[in-house]
Formats: structure tokens, sequence, C-alpha cells
């Protein structure tokens, strides 16, 4: 544990030397400041009201995108995952808007949405969906299917079979699904 922080700090301070020696060489405190004045304007920022309410309404923005991500590629990707007929059905469309580069959706989500949070939440969750749709079909595939047949042996029934064997499974992968829809979720704040 020790000598992981100590790899971290290592890491930190060379990226500082490299940081303050390249902003030292380009001489432009406007294109590339040192480290210890974008520091000064860092805790400037941090005691700015309007900066912190602007912070927390983007907070606000990703967290309700990514909510709505978790819950659309989870009840998705679940059902997808559990019935090859519904991912016959459904793959198709999500493929297909898959495909679509998020910047594409910018001009219709303000025609659609108008100004304000409508564009950047929908943006959020499009961007999020995927990561935790197609993380929680291979959380779903990867059961073994000796865990559902032991279940239904013992008198499971689809509900039982859901939660008590399908859910905790698939947890682990959708997880990661949802930290990678939070990542790509901040990639795409406008």
């Amino acid at each position: 544990m020790k000598k992981q922080i100590v790899f971290k700090l290592i890491t930190l301070a060379v990226c500082l030397a490299i940081w303050q020696l390249a902003s030292a060489a380009y001489k432009s405190d406007l294109l590339l400041p040192p480290p210890w004045k974008t520091l000064k304007a860092f805790a400037a920022a941090l005691q700015d009201f309007e900066t912190l309410k602007n912070l927390l309404l983007t907070l606000q923005r990703v967290a309700t995108g990514i909510g709505i991500a978790f819950i659309i590629g989870s009840i998705f990707g679940f059902l997808m995952g559990f019935s090859k007929t519904i991912m016959q059905l459904v793959d198709p469309v999500f493929g297909t808007i898959r495909q679509v580069p998020i910047m594409a959706w910018v001009p219709l989500t303000i025609i659609w949405f108008g100004l304000g949070d409508g564009p950047t939440i929908f943006l959020i969750a499009m961007v999020g969906t995927f990561p935790v749709l197609l993380s929680t079909i291979a959380g779903v595939q990867a059961v073994s299917i000796d865990y559902r047949n032991a279940a239904r042996s013992m008198g499971g029934g689809a509900w039982s079979l859901f939660k008590d064997i399908l859910v905790p499974a698939a947890l682990p992968e959708v997880l990661v699904g949802v930290r990678l829809a939070v990542s790509a979720g901040w990639m795409s704040v406008i």
C-alpha cells in the first residue's frame, strides 16, 4: 500500500516538473501557466460564488444524465442479455443510434429541447447509455447457465432468478459500465 502511494507521488512530482519546465520554456503564462499560478487561480476559483454555482449546476446535469443512462442502459441491458428475442428486436435500434457521433446530435437536441439543461442532459444520457447497456448485456450473458438451471431446479421463478442470480452476478460489469458512462458524460458536457 505504501509503495503505491510512493509511486503515485513520484508520478505526480515528475508530471509537475515536466509542466514547470515546459512552462518556463514556452514563456507564456496565458497559454501555458506554471503549476503554482494554476494552483493559485484554482484556489481563487474555489472562493468565487459564481464558479461554485456553475460547478454545482454542471454536477447536477451530469448526475441527471448518468441517472437516466443507468436506468435505460440497465433495463434494456438485462432484457437484452436475458432474452435472445429481445436482443434481436432491440439491438438494431441501439446499434444504429450508437454509431452516430455525439456532436451530430447537438443541433437536433437544441431544436428538440431548446437552450438550457435539456440538450446537455440528453447528450450526457445518450453517451452514457451505451457503456451501461453493453456492460450489462455482457454481465448477464456471462452468468453461467448452471446457476440459472440450479435456481430453476430449486423452484426459483423468473423474479427470483433475476434478483438472486442475475443482478448480483452482473453487478460488477454494470458498475464498470457506469464508471465508463460517468467518464463519457463528463467529456460530453457542453
